[in-house]
């Protein structure tokens, strides 16, 4: 079985959250973070700060059960991050 590309993977994610299936997101979200922590492990440190800005503000969002501002971050944010990352 392929894996799903991480863009991918944090676009499906965003969807989730929008279409208000909080739990299966959240489980996917996990997944997403843990992959992104991997990628962003080798970057330089102004990634790495980056990375710990915006997962705050996810859990943040997360913990004040903002979904639409956890899929904005999940769809345009970490998305420019992870290309941030590629092209460094």
């Amino acid at each position: 079985m392929t894996e799903v590309p991480l863009v991918d993977q944090a676009r499906q994610c965003s969807a989730l959250f929008r279409l208000g299936r909080d739990v299966e997101a959240a489980l996917v979200m996990v997944e997403v973070a843990e992959r992104v922590q991997s990628v962003v492990g080798g970057a330089d440190s102004q990634i790495a700060a980056r990375w710990v800005e915006l997962l705050t503000s996810m859990l943040d969002s997360q913990e004040r059960q903002d979904w639409l501002a956890l899929a904005d971050y999940l769809e345009y944010e970490l998305v420019d991050l992870l290309m941030a990352v590629k092209s460094a």
